[in-house]
């Protein structure tokens, strides 16, 4: 009997997902646990895997398209089951696996069995998208992957004769009509990418976004974690970072300026009594935002360990949806790619952002002598609609007076 496979459901508040790509086309065989297709909510995206060994049958929701948590969005069996028909898999693009009866069905209907054979043509999801993008008849392309699949390099092979044949074509006896082709690959803006470029642009087009610039010297602060660093580890088996620090601080710099902890909603400031902070993970699929719940209750250690835990979560994809909402303020740290200041946008509809640079040396005045000091750049974006620069600024001499004193946090 075929194997539903049926849309995870990401999170509580979950009321459709989308299938990002998929990775098998009907007729692959797969393995127990293999990852067949990638589906995405709101700032989401996991790798379903196969329940069971056998062949993809049906693929019943296409790439892009969004259902509900626990629709089934293919089969999977041995080659050549039936499958029971519905709405759902007649809209599909003609995808169906031939049932028992095949011997009936090519005497009566060669079309459809024609289409079926079309679609077991071996050929990667990327190079499918490619293909469909450009126009492309793959039943007319030699594959040169394993098995005579069709590759991403066979298409752009295909798509380069085209343009060739295009370009050179006379259009007149005396008059050849040549334009400049630039090649380019076309990629679906589907998933976590698509979830951003909304929320971003959203953001930059309703709220009145300012960013200030302000260094901090970290010196103390880092020779502070220096020689916590042993203590740490064998009491609490956990290493304290730059970035902890700045976590603590911009938490307890939210409670003594809780404009900054607030947001726009329907032309009212809400002003929360808790800090939910989000701390920005960059992955390979776009930007996430797990957030820690009541930051405010934690202590500095407590703070490093959930800022850890839920990265790891992240980058192995593992953070549920409830894990990244309800954030009250951001922080995004672009320090480990040597970035100094720059302008983080707003996550919305939190009132501010911060920004982390990367701590450089550089020599300083203090008093009358020249030291070298170490340097970190922040970088604040706020909504003006909440509040205004002096407030922000205040906020950002906060969160730099506690980095300079460092020891007043761990208490």
């Amino acid at each position: 009997m075929a194997v539903e496979v049926v849309m995870p459901k990401l999170g509580m508040a979950m009321k459709e997902g989308t299938v990002s790509v998929w990775n098998k086309t009907v007729g692959d065989t797969v393995g127990k646990g293999e990852p067949i297709a990638s589906v995405s909510s709101e700032k989401i995206e996991i790798d379903v895997e196969s329940p069971a060994e056998g062949t993809v049958l049906q693929i019943a929701v296409p790439e892009g398209e969004g259902v509900p948590p626990g629709t089934v969005i293919c089969y999977i069996g041995s080659p050549g089951e039936n499958i029971a028909s519905n709405t759902k898999l007649q809209e599909t693009e003609g995808e169906n696996v031939a049932s028992s009866s095949s011997v009936q069905l090519e005497q009566t209907e060669p079309k459809k069995l024609a289409r079926t054979a079309r679609d077991r043509i071996k050929i990667s999801p990327v190079a499918r998208k490619m293909a469909e993008a450009g126009g492309l008849d793959i039943e007319s392309m030699q594959g040169t992957g394993p098995g005579g699949r069709i590759t991403k390099e066979d298409v752009q092979e295909a798509l380069k004769q085209a343009r060739s044949t295009q370009v050179n074509k006379v259009t007149k006896p005396e008059q050849i009509s040549v334009e400049k082709v630039e090649e380019s690959q076309q990629i679906p803006v589907t998933g976590i990418r698509k979830v951003i470029a909304e929320r971003m642009y959203e953001s930059l087009q309703k709220s009145a976004q300012l960013t200030i610039n302000m260094k901090v010297d970290v010196s103390k602060l880092i020779a502070l974690q220096k020689q916590t660093m042993e203590t740490v580890q064998s009491q609490y088996d956990n290493k304290l970072t730059v970035t902890d620090f700045i976590a603590r601080a911009v938490v307890l710099s939210l409670k003594q300026h809780e404009q900054m902890n607030s947001a726009y909603i329907e032309n009212k400031i809400h002003l929360y009594k808790q800090v939910h902070l989000g701390m920005a993970v960059a992955l390979e699929r776009g930007l996430v935002v797990p957030v820690i719940r009541n930051a405010d209750q934690s202590t500095l250690i407590d703070l490093s360990k959930s800022i850890k835990a839920l990265a790891k979560k992240a980058r192995e994809g593992q953070l549920s949806q409830d894990e990244m909402q309800g954030s009250t303020f951001t922080i995004s740290n672009l320090g480990a790619y040597g970035v100094d200041h720059f302008t983080p946008v707003l996550n919305p509809p939190e009132a501010g952002i911060l920004g982390v640079g990367a701590v450089y040396d550089t020599p300083v005045f203090v008093g009358e002598t020249i030291e070298k000091r170490s340097i970190l750049p922040l970088s604040l974006t706020f909504d003006h609609r909440v509040l205004d620069g002096a407030p922000a600024a205040a906020f950002l001499q906060t969160v730099k007076k506690l980095l300079e004193n460092p020891i007043t946090m761990l208490f």
